[in-house]
């Protein structure tokens, strides 16, 4: 994996220690967006990221996307130093996560298979909220349609076998983009997610359209009811604060609002390309909507749950990477292949 034996390989894993070291560091310091140590600390992670990802024995190019009057960061990571055209996956994460943690999270499994792989942060994630400040979008399409069009001015990319994969909230934002943005071939959702509202509220007893219209009507006392809450619950006070950063809001009611328009209700049946919908027994942050998405699409689609027994059973399969990369790669090999064979 890297060009140098021996001393080669400590800076690569020195150089993605601290790249997580950074990023953890940073990671409970949103509820007050102005932290300088946020813009410094996100900025060391991907340096130290981007020094050790030199070393790697495939080529490793940082790029810059053009989008809306700026740009998209994210990283190329071509098979080998040759321009054939090859399948491409363009990997997005999803509510909290960045580009550098995406190459153990499929990057480097899809080179192995034999993919290019293209990374990218769209907004509210990664360095677009920290350095542009620029929000999350439901219509997430247009986000991936300039993505696509950059992929598509790549040599090394085979303009009939690319693939989109979101990951976390990414099994939204992905299917969303897959069904108004048709060059895509192949979509894997990990995990899936129909409606992200209702994933958020799943443990209230009361109905998800009532709790909305709960919210609406008293948004103070859902706010103080919030907060009281947060204080005894750590991952409660970190998602609010997260959420209201990266949706560009001020308050936990206008955030849940605003969660309220992710929903591919009258979009799953646009989707057209084959479509990968991943779950998980023990699924928590979305517990039961990977199995609504995939009940709502009419594309070609496969469902895959992972278990306890492949001890995969936890959100985005956590813990499990080489089962999980295994099982998704196999589906997508397997999909393009019958891609490739239609053509033929």
């Amino acid at each position: 994996m890297i060009k140098q034996p021996g001393i080669g390989i400590g800076i690569v894993v020195l150089g993605a220690i601290v790249t997580v070291y950074y990023r953890t560091a940073e990671f409970f310091l949103h509820g007050d967006p102005t932290d300088p140590r946020i813009l410094a600390t996100g900025r060391k992670s991907r340096e130290c990221f981007i020094k050790a990802g030199k070393l790697l024995s495939s080529p490793f190019e940082s790029i810059e996307i053009p989008y809306e009057g700026t740009i998209l960061p994210g990283y190329f990571f071509r098979v080998d130093d040759s321009d054939t055209p090859r399948p491409t996956l363009i990997l997005q994460t999803g509510f909290d996560g960045t580009a550098e943690e995406l190459y153990s999270g499929g990057c480097a499994a899809a080179q192995r298979r034999g993919y290019n792989c293209l990374v990218f942060e769209g907004p509210g994630q990664g360095a677009v909220i920290r350095e542009q400040n620029l929000h999350f979008r439901p219509d997430w399409e247009n986000v991936v349609t300039p993505v696509v069009d950059y992929a598509l001015t790549r040599p090394e990319v085979d303009p009939d076998r690319i693939a989109l994969m979101g990951v976390s909230l990414g099994g939204y934002l992905a299917p969303r983009a897959a069904a108004y943005e048709h060059r895509i071939a192949a979509c894997i959702a990990n995990g899936g997610v129909f409606d992200a509202f209702e994933g958020m509220v799943s443990k209230y007893p009361e109905p998800p359209e009532a709790i909305k219209e709960y919210i609406i009507q008293n948004p103070s006392a859902f706010d103080d009811e919030m907060r009281e809450k947060a204080k005894s619950n750590t991952e409660l006070q970190w998602a609010m604060e997260q959420g209201m950063w990266t949706f560009g809001v001020t308050s936990p009611s206008e955030w849940m609002l605003k969660f309220a328009n992710y929903t591919m209700k009258g979009s799953a049946d646009k989707i057209t390309c084959p479509t990968l919908v991943c779950d998980g027994e023990a699924e928590s942050d979305f517990p039961g909507q990977a199995k609504k998405l995939y009940d709502a699409l009419t594309c070609p689609k496969e469902y895959m749950l992972f278990t306890v027994e492949d001890a995969a059973e936890q959100h985005c399969q956590m813990g499990a990477m080489a089962i999980s990369h295994q099982r998704i790669f196999d589906w997508l090999d397997k999909t393009f292949a019958e891609i490739t064979g239609e053509q033929s």
